[in-house]
């Protein structure tokens, strides 16, 4: 029998998703993510929310050229596999910019092990398939994919934010996989552990520096989530305010804090402008429309309302090198486990 290494690393920080936007507004395509394991199945636990499906509707706007992205659906994978799972975004452009970087970063990083893509929003997957022809695998694809290439160690790192509802069931479509593999471990996601959340605020507020003139409001807008892990929104709010970022401020679409929350902190301040970024892996729909869009109710026009001069920042934690540095770290005390 498999030896079964359950190395549960997960905090009982209730860790959240991170949202935000740029300058510029485009029209949507929705966007999140999810996991646990055994076999020799280490999970190193943390969290995450759902998002919402992808809209169906004809699309107005163009996401960039698909053909630029590498789907990493291919076989010949060797003995170790490194499966990068995302939630995943239709915006082309976004995607290979960020998911697309992260998983190049590990690839890097790990030259003895092939590194492979896995969305699990199976909507985005089909949106992606039926517009731009290209084939993304969902998690069970990827890992009937592994299985039939004779993988033995698998390592699966997620692009989550947190330990959340998606992040949980991914773990546990792994854990039936566990008989599969002579060794299997999960990566924790991006905001696990207190190191994490201060290399995420020393990497958010690096990347956005020349806006902090005390005159101007730095908010990231994150996803949230109805679960408990959404106090890691409140967390981040509390790291960066003790490192002393006063004029950073961080808000949810779907949970707490809400726009009027961030809205409500910012007038206390003597602010003319606020910049406005996404507390999420990638820019999509919510950053291109929630934060960035012209309705009424987007962050941009409410901001705009109150009186102040707004840019939008449009690009997904993704890009920034510093975060995908940590996935790689990640990844590396998954494997580390293995041993």
């Amino acid at each position: 029998m498999k030896k079964i290494t359950a190395l549960l690393l997960a905090m009982a920080l209730c860790l959240a998703v991170l949202t935000g936007c740029s300058g510029s507004s485009a029209a949507p395509a929705k966007d999140s993510a999810a996991a646990s394991g055994s076999a020799e199945v280490s999970a190193v636990t943390s969290g995450e929310a759902s998002a919402p499906a992808e809209e169906e509707e004809e699309e107005n706007y163009a996401t960039g050229d698909a053909a630029l992205d590498d789907a990493r659906n291919q076989d010949e994978i060797g003995e170790n596999e490194l499966l990068v799972v995302s939630f995943g975004t239709s915006f082309n452009d976004s995607r290979r910019l960020t998911i697309g970087a992260i998983e190049g970063k590990l690839d890097d990083s790990f030259p003895d092990w092939s590194v492979r893509r896995g969305f699990t929003s199976q909507i985005i997957i089909d949106h992606v398939k039926s517009r731009d022809n290209v084939a993304i695998d969902n998690v069970t694809e990827a890992l009937d994919r592994a299985v039939n290439n004779g993988v033995k160690n698998l390592v699966v790192q997620p692009t989550h934010l947190m330990n959340g509802l998606e992040y949980n069931d991914l773990v546990n479509e792994i854990a039936t996989y566990s008989d599969a593999f002579e060794k299997v471990a999960v990566g924790e996601p991006l905001l696990t552990s207190d190191e994490d959340f201060d290399a995420v605020a020393n990497a958010i507020t690096a990347a956005t520096k020349e806006y902090d003139d005390g005159e101007t409001a730095i908010c990231f807008m994150g996803h949230g989530t109805e679960a408990d892990s959404n106090a890691v929104y409140t967390k981040m709010q509390q790291v960066l305010t003790d490192k002393g970022f006063a004029n950073y401020y961080v808000g949810t679409v779907e949970a707490t804090p809400s726009l009027d929350d961030v809205l409500a902190m910012v007038q206390k301040g003597s602010y003319k402008r606020v910049v406005l970024e996404p507390l999420m892996v990638v820019a999509g729909d919510h950053a291109n429309n929630d934060m960035a869009g012209d309705e009424e109710d987007s962050w941009k026009s409410v901001f705009e309302g109150a009186g102040y001069e707004v840019e939008c920042i449009l690009h997904g934690l993704g890009e920034n090198e510093d975060i995908q540095n940590l996935y790689v770290q990640h990844a590396q005390a998954a494997i580390d486990t293995l041993n």
